[in-house]
């Protein structure tokens, strides 16, 4: 079949405007969420906190030192009272039981230098009440079975149910904005060599450890920083927050 030359221009103008118009479409559908940025510092040992209204708030809670002598801050999101272990950002950021970005710390082989080159970190938190009431028990009950290590490969009926309660999570970034530190004079584990070169990138300074010795790992003395929050669209904050519309961060 003979095909006229002179229409094929006009094809190729008629189908480069379907595929704009798609993409605008696809844009425009894209999920809107409520952005809130929250900003604030906090010393070792101390907690911060803030609150992201409908029963939810946000905290920088001090890791317990233990006998390893650790350091640093777990990002947490809880019920206001306190719903207890696990929080909603626990639950909706694995691997758990392993290094994981909602843990600013010198846990699992990572020196001081190394937990803030690791910058910005990123994480998940469940947002639903119901979701999260019905999440905590079943974490719990496959953590005393020993089925949450990274290892386990569990595919129990338990596990599945827990990962579908943790499909409609929202998201948030943590960035460091400055911190103070004793730095580790340990050498940096091979799964940290990125992070140690990428230190020098995070404003920070050097302080002198407690007690003047040096230690393998560090310390964290203090951070300043910049929470980012996704929350669902229709989030009711309070008063004391700002939240404005844009597009939802994976």
């Amino acid at each position: 079949m003979q095909v006229n030359e002179t229409k094929r221009p006009f094809r190729h103008v008629w189908l480069t405007a379907l595929a704009l118009s798609l993409a605008g479409l696809n844009a425009a559908a894209a999920p809107v969420c409520t952005r809130v940025v929250l900003t604030g510092e906090v010393n070792a040992g101390r907690t911060w906190q803030a609150s992201l209204g409908e029963g939810w708030v946000f905290r920088i809670l001090p890791i317990p030192p233990g006998q390893a002598r650790y350091s640093g801050w777990d990002l947490t999101l809880d019920r206001d009272p306190p719903a207890g272990y696990p929080d909603a950002l626990l639950l909706a950021t694995p691997p758990y039981n392993s290094i994981n970005e909602r843990e600013i710390g010198t846990t699992f082989g990572l020196r001081a230098q190394d937990a803030i080159g690791w910058n910005p970190r990123s994480f998940h938190f469940m947002t639903d009440p119901a979701a999260f009431n019905e999440a905590q028990p079943l974490f719990r009950g496959l953590l005393d079975d020993r089925q949450l290590t990274p290892s386990s490969g569990n595919g129990s009926r338990e596990m599945t149910r827990l990962l579908s309660l943790e499909q409609k999570t929202a998201s948030g970034e943590l960035h460091i904005d400055d911190a103070r530190l004793t730095p580790g004079i340990g050498d940096p584990a091979p799964f940290a060599q990125a992070w140690a070169l990428a230190a020098a990138r995070t404003q920070h300074e050097i302080v002198p450890g407690s007690g003047g010795n040096p230690s393998a790992s560090g310390s964290l003395a203090w951070m300043r920083f910049t929470v980012t929050l996704w929350l669902p669209r229709y989030w009711k904050v309070p008063a004391t927050i700002r939240g404005t519309q844009a597009p939802c961060q994976e």
